[in-house]
Order: C-alpha cells, then sequence, then structure tokens
C-alpha cells in the first residue's frame, strides 16, 4: 500500500494553474493554514499555481495569528475569491492582504451566505442544475441588488440570477465545479481515513471532498498526526479514506486562534458550569439582558457575534445556563457558545452537527429564535452587518446572517442605538450625557443583509434591541415600545435617529433590574 503521506511543498505541487479549490475552514477553526502558506510560497519561487478561484464556506482564517487566505492573497495568484465571509478585525490592526486586493478590485470577490456554499458543493457532487433558493432574495444576495458582487471585477462576471420556476421566484446559483480541497482533520490513518477528536467542528470537509472526488480532482487532508492503518474506530471517521488523495502533517496545528488545544471545545471533557466566566457589567450586558427576556424555557435559539454573543453568559448569571438549547452556525449545539477569539466553539455541547446539516436546519427555520447583531437599520427595518465602505474588513461580510434569517420566525438584532455616545450608567437610569458620532438608525442601509419587506410579508417577528430602547418592526416602520429607565423619548430616540424611529402610544418602561450590577432574576 503506497503512502498518502507527502510533504506541504509536493502537495502544492500537485495544484495546477486555473484550479478552483474549495477550502475547509472557520476564521481559525479548522484552517488548514500551513498548506495554504505552501501553496502561496510555491507561487513566490515558480510563479505558480496561477489563477485561482477558490471556495471558502467560512472565512480562511483571521486577523490574529492565522493566516489562511492571506497567504495566498497575491497578483497572479489568486483571480476570483467566493466566501461566506472574510477574515476581519478592528481598525488597530493592518488591513489583510485579501481585503486590499477586493478594495482594489485586484480580484473578483463575491460574498455567498455560507448555508448556500454548502449547498453548492451538495449540488455540485450530485450533478444537479445547481442550486435553487428563496435565501437571499431582496438582500444584496439578489441580482436585483448586488447579487452577490463586492467589487466591479465580480460585478463583470454575475454568479447567481432570478428565476421563474412553478409560479415562484428563486435565485439561482449555477454550478461551480471544484478541481481541489483541501480540508482538515486532526487524525489520518495510513489509509486516508479522517477523524475529528481534537476539532471544535466538523464544518463541511465532507461535503467538500465528495464534490471533489465525483468531478475526478485531488482532495488533500491536512491532519495533527498519523495512525496505523484499521486502527480508527470506523463509527469516530469523518471522512473516508477513499475520498482523500493526499495527506499532509501539521503536528502543531492550532485548534483554533490563540488556543492550542483545549479538551473542552472538542467535547472530550465536560467543563464545570461554574468555570465560565460571566459576561462584565456595563452597556452591553444591559442589552443582551433585555435580549434575554425573550427566551423562554425549552426553545432552541441561535446565536450570532458581537453583543448577542452574551446571552448565554446572562442565562449563566440567572443559573438558567441549560434552559435553553443553543444552536450556532459551526455546528455545535447545546452547551455554552464562548466568546472571543474562540466564538464558533461551545464547551459541554450535546451534540456537533456537520454545519451543512446545521445550515439546512437553519434555511428552514426550525429553530424557535435568533440573536444577531446589528451595524445599522433603515425606515424600512432593513438591517447591515455586512459592509462597511469606509472600513471594510471591520465586518466579515455575511457568513450565516442570510441563511439564518430567511425563514427565522423570530428575530432579536441587538446593537447600541449611536456610535461612540458618552452614557452613563447607574442601578436606576441609563442617560447620555452626549450624543454619539452618528446614529445607527439612517434612510437606507449601506447592504441590505436582512430585508425589512420581505420579513413582513413572511410575517416573521423583529425587535430591535438597545440601549435606549426595543424597537419592533412594524407596517408603519420602526416603532419603540419599551424606554430604558433614564433615556429621554423624544431627544434620545426620536431626535437622535432625525425621526426615523417613531414612540409607540403605550411605550413603556424596561425594568431596573437591567441596570443593577448584580445578578438579575431571569424567568424564562
Amino acid at each position: 500500500m503506497s503512502s498518502k503521506v507527502v510533504s506541504m511543498e509536493d502537495a502544492a505541487a500537485r495544484i495546477s494553474d486555473d484550479a478552483v479549490v474549495t477550502i475547509s475552514s472557520s476564521s481559525g477553526l479548522g484552517c488548514p493554514d500551513k498548506i495554504l502558506e505552501a501553496i502561496g510560497d510555491r507561487f513566490d519561487q515558480e510563479g505558480h499555481p496561477r489563477n485561482l478561484t477558490t471556495l471558502h464556506p467560512i472565512a480562511a482564517g483571521d486577523m490574529y495569528g492565522i493566516k489562511g487566505i492571506d497567504h495566498i492573497a497575491k497578483d497572479g495568484l489568486l483571480s476570483a475569491i467566493i466566501a461566506g465571509s472574510y477574515p476581519s478585525g478592528p481598525s488597530s490592526l493592518p488591513m489583510p492582504q485579501i481585503w486590499q486586493m477586493l478594495v482594489e478590485d485586484r480580484v473578483a470577490a463575491y460574498n455567498v451566505p455560507s448555508g448556500i456554499l454548502f449547498d453548492m458543493h451538495r449540488d455540485v457532487a450530485a450533478r444537479r442544475p445547481g442550486v435553487f433558493t428563496k435565501i437571499g432574495l431582496d438582500t444584496f444576495v439578489d441580482p436585483r441588488r448586488q447579487g452577490c458582487a463586492m467589487n466591479d471585477a465580480a460585478s463583470k462576471k454575475p454568479i447567481v440570477s432570478r428565476v421563474e420556476l412553478g409560479g415562484e421566484t428563486w435565485l439561482h446559483f449555477p454550478n461551480i465545479v471544484p478541481d481541489v480541497a483541501i480540508i482538515r482533520a486532526t487524525t489520518a490513518d495510513e489509509r486516508g481515513n479522517l477523524t475529528y477528536e481534537h476539532e471544535g467542528a466538523y464544518l463541511g470537509g465532507l461535503e467538500q471532498a465528495i464534490a471533489v472526488r465525483n468531478h475526478g480532482g485531488l482532495v488533500i487532508a491536512q491532519v495533527k498526526r498519523i495512525t496505523a492503518a484499521g486502527s480508527l474506530r470506523p463509527h469516530d471517521v469523518r471522512v473516508p479514506g477513499h475520498l482523500v488523495d493526499l495527506i499532509v502533517v501539521d503536528p502543531d496545528q492550532r485548534q483554533t486562534t490563540e488556543t492550542e488545544y483545549d479538551p473542552a471545545i472538542s467535547g472530550e471533557i465536560m467543563r464545570p458550569w461554574s468555570s465560565f466566566s460571566l459576561a462584565e457589567h456595563g452597556v452591553e450586558k444591559i442589552v443582551a439582558r433585555r435580549a434575554a427576556m425573550e427566551l423562554s424555557s425549552g426553545q432552541t435559539a441561535n446565536l450570532g457575534f458581537g453583543i448577542s454573543a452574551m446571552v448565554p453568559r446572562v442565562l449563566l448569571e440567572a443559573g438558567q445556563e441549560q434552559a435553553v438549547t443553543w444552536a450556532i452556525e459551526q455546528g455545535a449545539t447545546g452547551g455554552m457558545p464562548l466568546t472571543g477569539f474562540a466564538f464558533g466553539c461551545a464547551s459541554n455541547a450535546d451534540a456537533y452537527m456537520p454545519s451543512p446539516q446545521q445550515f439546512t436546519y437553519f434555511q428552514g427555520g426550525g429553530f424557535d429564535v435568533s440573536f444577531l447583531s446589528f451595524l445599522e437599520i433603515d425606515l424600512e427595518g432593513n438591517v447591515n452587518v455586512s459592509k462597511l465602505g469606509k472600513k471594510p474588513y471591520l465586518t466579515a461580510g455575511c457568513g450565516g446572517f442570510v441563511d439564518i434569517t430567511a425563514h427565522a420566525r423570530k428575530i432579536v438584532f441587538s446593537g447600541l442605538f449611536e456610535a461612540g455616545a458618552d452614557l452613563d450608567l447607574s442601578n436606576d437610569a441609563l442617560t447620555v450625557k452626549s450624543p454619539g458620532k452618528f446614529t445607527k438608525m439612517v434612510d437606507e442601509v449601506e447592504h441590505v443583509t436582512f430585508s425589512g419587506r420581505r420579513a413582513r410579508e413572511l410575517g416573521q417577528e423583529v425587535l430591535y434591541v438597545t440601549e435606549r430602547c426595543v424597537i419592533e418592526l412594524t407596517n408603519n416602520g420602526l416603532m419603540a415600545t419599551e424606554i430604558m429607565p433614564g433615556i429621554n423619548p423624544e431627544r434620545d430616540i426620536v431626535d437622535a435617529s432625525k425621526g426615523r424611529v417613531r414612540l409607540a402610544n403605550s411605550l413603556k418602561e424596561m425594568p431596573k433590574a437591567l441596570l443593577r450590577s448584580e445578578a438579575m432574576e431571569l424567568s424564562l
């Protein structure tokens, strides 16, 4: 039996010019960083491979030590990138090379919802006629808006169209067949069977490998270690060896960003609930507390990045840490979703779903409520989280946001009413000492990541929770229905939003318990 284990350099040498390469990763989680580095090094030395198109259901790499896509973000090497998300971070850090190429129109760049990208791989694998979906209608995904294009180079080469089928309007994404898959696991045996025992998520490596294998392509797996053939428990194998051509070994691969290895992230141990840190008291925690009041015991709730990620810690503080089942797009279900660099992972999870199946669940709206964040909201109730023209890499793009919100029964968006306002917080009141630099309530959002108009058509329940008020999406626009103690409704809400948010006749005050530093009793 010939060995499938090769050097990083030998694997990189097998990738041809003009190839379509699909890469499994979620920022630093599961990123096959070393093989991407080897591809970039080969290009620097040989000028090959050239003109690659890369597919990323979720971002490859980040801005905090795992370069990922930035290893190959080079003129001549990369010609197009189709990604659910992109590396993002604060403006205090240098702009990633992929964003530099994007804003300078040096690469055709697209932002396709993560779930749709996983769907594309499954449809390619089965040789179906591409993805037909309602996910993304009336958002930036829709060709009537940007059609997923992030720059002019992409606009010239559309990848999605609107079609009429069975008397209904659908978005159609024609097949893009990958030639190479680069995936990651923990262990490979000599036959190429892959197990994921140290990984924080399965992501979509199996779907990506099948899509490539069914079209005669090349599958490369980066792993942490090699074991003898026949030594892996068959039930633990997530990608069978007949789908894998080459194995490369990085014994130092991190579990995720700034985490070498934490067995609780991969479900090998269960942490005491008392070991999780509570949310730091402040304005963002107050917003998360009010958002948590929308939960009922026994529900399944989706969770996104930002202030919303604090909601599980609010439940923890209230002794209700297991009252709700959390579901995140990387696949963890149940347990405690993690924050900071480990976002996308969970400890004490009940199960780890592969991301493609998790997205099928999300797209069909099977969960009870979603907690997400916002950058800006407009008069229609549209939400933007995916584009900031002035500082583009402060956002990662849409990720799974569009998939999650498309058919969700209830959505709770959380964020601050203004950017940079000087707020004073006491046990009894929150007051605005001086207004912010700009309101997040605008006439028209820069990018429609969530369509308020379509939400009204579908009858979705939509709330926007801020430190000043709770806003409901109504047929008459944005209506503040609850106000924080200490807030002047006319000055701090109506005037601050330039009249874009109106006050309900039945405006009521939020509980003062939200403001206090001691633990808040939470009745679900």
